[in-house]
């Protein structure tokens, strides 16, 4: 459970989660309350886009529980809780342009209708400004930079007003920039209230700086303020390699240790292949037998 003050908004009890195969999460007990900003981290394939999935009831295969606000998760759309889902997933070719885009997450939870309201439009507009893409609603999605694909869908989440927000890879595939203003957007709205749950595989950019993360690889390995739980063996348990963890002026900064094994590996090589080729060149300069002889006349 987070340190920060609030009432418990989501929980995970023993909650085992799969799809058609193997679980791929498992006995998971995780509590996120309300006003939280958590980083989910962990390697391909861990589990952390499946715990996301879970909240809004998009896993198929649930054993214990999982609720939001004390109700049980069923299959379907969660009330209350905003999705952005990773920018690879989009099919960038659907004929809908921003503004459309963003109109479907108003009506996710209601009918659909061929047209939107007047006070529906001004709601979006409204948003896109917020977001830094005013005057893009008439734009085609796939016309947009990567950054801005990504506000469009924030916007399509934020639009209904939710208390929780889920995004999954929200950094991914965007400068460095983009990455910045996505990041103390996310933190301008948890200050204003709304609770944040993210995925991200950026532990020295993105994780570090949260102040709540937790660490999955099929379990929930650990969770708490980055300052404390990343330490070589508990992300060494995380990802199943080695990992440095340096702590310099408050900084943690955290290297794979493999490259460092690989360069001293690679200079070695160098240091040996340098060797036999000074060797063959020496012997190369000399044409006699043994290296003795007269020489030319």
């Amino acid at each position: 459970m987070t340190e920060i003050a609030g009432r418990e908004l989501v929980r995970f009890d023993r909650a085992t989660l799969g799809y058609d195969g193997a679980p791929v999460l498992l006995d998971v007990d995780l509590t996120i309350d309300e006003g939280s900003f958590v980083g989910i981290v962990g390697p391909s394939g861990a589990g952390k886009t499946t715990l996301l999935r879970a909240i809004v009831g998009g896993v198929p295969r649930v054993s214990g529980r999982v609720s939001v606000r004390g109700r049980l998760v069923r299959d379907g759309p969660t009330a209350g809780v905003g999705w952005v889902p990773q920018l690879e997933t989009v099919d960038w070719n659907f004929p809908a342009t921003v503004r459309e885009v963003v109109l479907m997450g108003n009506w996710s939870g209601r009918p659909w209708r061929a047209w939107a309201t007047a006070a529906e439009r001004q709601a979006v507009d409204r948003l896109l400004d917020r977001l830094g893409i005013a005057g893009l609603g008439r734009r085609h999605i796939r016309e947009l930079s990567g950054g801005q694909q990504q506000r469009v869908f924030l916007a399509r989440a934020m639009i209904g007003e939710p208390a929780l927000l889920l995004l999954d890879e929200p950094t991914s595939g965007v400068d460095l920039k983009t990455r910045d203003d996505i990041l103390h957007l996310l933190a301008d709205l948890n200050r204003e209230g709304m609770t944040i749950v993210l995925t991200t595989h950026e532990l020295n950019t993105v994780a570090a700086h949260l102040p709540w993360v937790v660490c999955v690889n099929r379990y929930v390995i650990a969770e708490g303020d980055p300052d404390e739980i990343f330490t070589a063996a508990v992300l060494g348990r995380t990802y199943g390699a080695e990992l440095r963890v340096v702590r310099q002026d408050g900084v943690v900064l955290v290297a794979d240790a493999a490259p460092h094994r690989l360069r001293e590996a690679i200079r070695h090589r160098h240091e040996d292949f340098e060797h036999a080729h000074h060797e063959h060149a020496d012997a190369a300069h000399d044409h006699t037998p043994n290296g003795v002889g007269e020489g030319p006349r």
